[in-house]
């Protein structure tokens, strides 16, 4: 899977979790808010070379040491992320509802984290990719 691979599953599971949001289902939002965020964030590792696999604290470690720890992505980039995978597994295994209002927020930022990756993490030349 390559870089833009990636932030086309990422994209996807943005708009999914809008459509999930507009629903009234805020867990299935909740869900595909963080895959988008997660995604997004294999997608830049992917990008520089370092295939991390699926694990998910092993892609938030990589990713928050290389592009938040000292840029180039801001710090409420890495905030999000972790706010999302907490969000992610009360929806997911621990049964609680997660409110509309929290998933609406998690969804917008889902959307920020994408958009903000890809402007920033990813070559503009799609033959780099191809060849990295």
């Amino acid at each position: 899977m390559t870089p833009a691979d990636l932030m086309a599953k990422a994209a996807q599971a943005a708009t999914s979790a809008r459509v999930l949001l507009q629903t009234g289902d805020a867990d299935g939002a909740c869900n595909r808010a963080y895959y988008a965020m997660f995604d997004a964030a294999r997608a830049a590792l992917l990008a520089i070379g370092m295939e991390v696999g699926k694990m998910h604290r092993g892609v938030l470690n990589a990713f928050s040491a290389c592009f938040i720890k000292d840029g180039p992505l801001p710090k409420d980039i890495g905030r999000f992320l972790k706010h999302a995978e907490t969000f992610r597994y009360v929806a997911d295994y621990e049964g609680s509802p997660i409110g509309l209002n929290d998933a609406r927020e998690l969804v917008e930022q889902a959307e920020h984290i994408v958009a903000t990756v890809r402007a920033t993490c990813m070559s503009e030349n799609p033959s780099d990719e191809r060849d990295g």
